[in-house]
């Protein structure tokens, strides 16, 4: 019978030759294996091999510092090429990751993609197909007549196309056929077969493998420990042994960045929701809880980064943790979802799906609604989430954003109204502005388009920005204001700090006085069926 090798990372590194295509199985800092990467490091900087790489990451490999993950790599002569979903990202304040120093030097090729498709541009090329035709992307950056994805002047190669098929306009991604996967799980036998029981989800793993083996390449899995052969249940395994060529052993291995093992994450055993804190009192919590009015009992959910991911704890904190289930782009089916260093696992979830399947779901609008968060909205209702000029370290990129928001057919976008040093606080159940961001957030153009307006018309998607001094609905008469927070001018505060014009509603309406006292709302969910649009979803 096979067996597989063992071998210590650097070991692994040796497998890996130059100008080779590296598909990286991680999510941030979920999933990522750091240990192989870091013998990737080692080898180059022994020997300068390999030398040339294109790495793959369909979502992150890294946490806001770059590590674990793709910072690793961030050498020059060892990179030449980047296509990720997302990016290592970390605030303004703070040395940008490597890679990020990297892309904005034109010292790599780099490409942004969304993350769904870059999943199933490895299942295309899997299945020996010419690569993935799909509506995800169209009239946004990933768009090649605007941005292609691209991400700096030294990207010049056009990697999406647009066809016409049946009388309607597609993106075409390519096929990818990697000469190597790096994935990781938590158990592996000497015959390769790999369990995940210990992880927040399997991501792409089995589908990186499946294109990496079948275009004659290598797998390495990076595990926690090693079985005996036969004592895996075979149906817990996720990649089976006929598509590993190596295994390197990492008895270290964290769940996440800054969790060595919550079994709760992996659903082994379930938490009290008490261990989940209330989000701090604040403008955030604010316009978390304006958005959190939106659900329906017994809606299926997806939710963003940033602001949106305070949702979840809003329903915590309202006893209502189950009365919604939330979907991530990671694999997590129900459960609360975690933020900061955990974000893309969940506590108690109900399932754990391949991420790559996950996006079935989210591609094809399975689901009622989409928290998700804003940097910039302009006047057609296109909304940045992914670039801000001079600064674009900042933000991750543009992940699974564009997959959800696709088909979604009700999203709430979630952000603060001005950007800028502010002193604006709440107080008495009112919105005190004593001094305002100089920096517009709904401005005339955005920088980048992540979502576009005028598709969301055209498809009847509902579309509402929340913010903490009022809330904004998509119309084809244009951006309407159709609540103020109570203690706003709608002059001063919201129609003189927009860089273009919007509109009012006729029937404008004050937002709920109780989301601007700290005390719990004593909210109660409608059943989906008797809800309105914009007073509690769709």
């Amino acid at each position: 019978m096979r067996e597989v090798p063992v071998l210590t990372a650097r070991a692994a590194a040796d497998l890996i030759p130059d100008g080779a295509t590296v598909t990286v199985s991680s999510s941030s800092a979920l999933g990522c294996p750091d240990l192989v990467l870091r013998g990737l490091r080692q080898r180059f900087l022994e020997e300068g091999a390999p030398r040339e790489l294109t790495t793959i990451h369909p979502i992150a490999a890294g946490d806001m510092y770059g590590v674990p993950g793709i910072d690793h790599l961030a050498l020059p002569g060892l990179l030449s090429r980047v296509i990720a979903g997302s990016y290592p990202s970390g605030p303004s304040s703070m040395e940008p990751p490597g890679i990020w120093r990297m892309i904005e030097a034109g010292e790599i090729e780099a490409y942004n993609l969304p993350s769904g498709v870059l999943y199933q541009m490895h299942r295309a090329g899997a299945a020996g197909q010419p690569g993935v035709l799909t509506h995800v992307g169209l009239d946004t950056f990933v768009d090649p007549r605007r941005d292609g994805g691209r991400m700096n002047r030294r990207t010049a190669e056009d990697l999406v196309e647009v066809l016409e098929l049946r009388g309607r306009e597609w993106l075409f991604f390519p096929a990818v056929r990697p000469d190597v996967a790096i994935v990781r799980a938590t158990t592996a036998d000497p015959q390769g077969n790999l369990t995940f029981e210990e992880e927040g989800s399997a991501l792409g793993a089995l589908d990186q493998a499946y294109a990496a083996h079948n275009a004659g390449g290598l797998v390495i899995a990076q595990v926690k420990r090693l079985a005996p052969t036969g004592s895996l249940d075979p149906q817990l395994v996720r990649v089976p042994g006929i598509l590993v060529d190596a295994i390197v052993v990492d008895r270290d291995q964290w769940q996440t960045t800054q969790t060595p093992y919550d079994p709760a994450i992996s659903g082994e055993v379930r938490r009290p929701w008490e261990v989940i804190e209330p989000a701090p009192w604040g403008l955030q919590k604010v316009i978390a809880r304006r958005a959190a009015l939106q659900l329906c009992r017994d809606d299926v959910v997806n939710l963003g980064f940033g602001i949106s991911a305070l949702v979840p704890r809003i329903l915590v904190e309202e006893g209502l943790a189950e009365e919604v289930t939330w979907v991530i782009e990671q694999g997590a089916v129900g459960g609360v979802p975690l933020t900061g260093f955990a974000f893309g696992c969940a506590l108690n979830p109900q399932a754990l799906m391949p991420s790559a399947d996950q996006f079935t779901l989210l591609q094809g609008a399975g689901f009622h609604r989409a928290m998700l968060s804003f940097l910039e909205v302009d006047r057609e209702g296109n909304v940045n989430v992914h670039h801000l000029p001079g600064r674009r370290h900042v933000t991750a990129g543009v992940g699974g954003f564009a997959d959800i928001t696709s088909k979604a057919r009700a999203i709430v976008f979630s952000g603060a109204f001005t950007a800028g040093r502010r002193d604006i606080a709440v107080k008495d159940g009112r919105l005190e502005i004593a001094a305002d961001g100089a920096v517009p957030k709904f401005v005339d153009r955005v920088s980048a388009v992540t979502f576009s307006g005028r598709r969301a018309l055209a498809q009847g998607q509902h579309v509402l920005y929340v913010t903490e001094r009022c809330v904004i609905e998509l119309r084809p008469q244009g951006l309407t204001v159709i609540e103020l927070a109570p203690g706003a001018d709608l002059h001063a505060d919201v129609l003189a700090k927009a860089a273009f014009p919007l509109l009012v509603a006729e029937d404008l309406r004050p937002m709920d006085a109780r989301i601007f006292e700290p005390a719990p709302l004593g909210l109660a969910l409608e059943p989906r069926a008797a809800a309105v649009l914009t007073g509690g979803g769709a």
